[in-house]
């Protein structure tokens, strides 16, 4: 009976959506968040060049995107001192390899998404 219980169980997880990847798709799927990684996989940017390469982002809610990718290690910031002082953000290693996927992305977008 264990046994089938284990089955059925399997079973029912085999069609779900792994948690791992339902957590990269939570991450990356916020507003905004995948074209900051987009953005800055062109290579490190300040704050501002940010804000301007993507136009419509406020400055707010970039401020918590930012933050939210640099928790999950996907950014590193970098406080460069001096008048004014000012932020450059950079892809780590680990949102560096998100790198092909975005690009799988925008040739995507380039080919069934023109109008």
């Amino acid at each position: 009976m264990a046994e089938a219980a284990g089955k059925a169980a399997a079973k029912a997880e085999a069609g779900r959506v792994c948690s791992t990847v339902e957590r990269a798709f939570a991450l990356l799927g916020k507003k905004w968040a995948g074209l900051i990684v987009h953005v800055l996989a062109g290579g490190p940017r300040h704050f501002c060049e940010v804000q301007q390469a993507i136009g419509s982002l406020s400055a707010r809610m970039l401020a918590a995107r930012m933050k939210e990718l640099e928790a999950e290690g996907l950014v590193a910031r970098t406080v460069e001192t001096g008048s004014p002082v000012r932020v450059r953000y950079a892809l780590t290693e680990k949102g560096r390899a998100l790198e092909p996927a975005l690009r799988g992305v925008e040739q995507w977008a380039r080919k069934w998404l023109t109008s």
